[in-house]
């Protein structure tokens, strides 16, 4: 897998999870998946994505975007 992969699996499944969390402890894990979805948007106007730094760090290869 590479980095663009990685970090789409890595925001999908913290939005799942924040969701399923939302459903059946408290509604205030929406704000988890708000912060995600503002941080995806954020990373595709500027390209900068802090996860992205991270696994290139530890060695993934690169994508097309990131």
């Amino acid at each position: 897998m590479n980095i663009d992969q990685l970090v789409f699996a890595f925001a999908g499944s913290i939005i799942l999870v924040s969701v399923v969390f939302a459903v059946f402890h408290s509604l205030y894990w929406l704000w988890l998946t708000a912060f995600v979805g503002a941080n995806l948007l954020q990373a595709s106007i500027t390209g900068f994505c802090p996860l992205a730094l991270i696994l290139k760090s530890l060695g993934y290869k690169s994508g097309s975007a990131f």
